[in-house]
């Protein structure tokens, strides 16, 4: 079945983000990717500073120690947040009637926490699966292949 023209694309993961835009039409989809960009893994010494804490328990002279903040998990929150707020100001300023999500389940969960209600009006399709090293014709094959199953509604077209 496959998407209507112009409908936007966008997959991300903690890393990367791209949108695409299918030129083609629901039996002949072309994906063209519009925008592509990834952030730099910073190594763990920039993301923390000091070894995980530790407190002494009342009443005795155990010690327990802090589970270690995942810096790493915390910068990928905030990468899929800043992809929400990008697809957010897109579906505000009317670029795209449609829009389909593709993100792996732990980044597609995040996304979901920042969503305007504009965009969740507007996104026809969500796929929990890893895409963002992907060529563009498996992300187009995967699509077809869940809109079959799916049965992605025609809205305004």
């Amino acid at each position: 079945m496959g998407i209507a023209n112009k409908t936007l694309v966008m997959v991300t993961d903690g890393r990367r983000l791209l949108f695409l835009r299918n030129e083609g039409d629901r039996e002949h989809m072309n994906l063209v990717v519009e925008k592509a960009t990834e952030r730099d893994d910073a190594p763990d010494r920039e993301l923390s500073t000091d070894e995980p804490g530790s407190v002494f328990s009342s009443g005795s002279t155990a010690r327990s120690s802090y589970e270690e903040t995942d810096f790493h998990q915390l910068e990928e929150n905030r990468w899929v947040h800043d992809a929400a707020d990008k697809v957010n100001g897109r579906a505000l300023s009317n670029d795209f009637d449609e829009l389909v999500i593709i993100a792996p389940p732990k980044a597609l969960g995040e996304l979901r926490k920042k969503l305007h209600k504009e965009t969740e009006k507007r996104t026809i399709l969500e796929i929990d699966k890893e895409m963002t090293n992907q060529p563009v014709k498996e992300i187009e094959e995967l699509i077809e292949g869940e809109t079959q199953e799916e049965g992605v509604p025609e809205i305004l077209t």
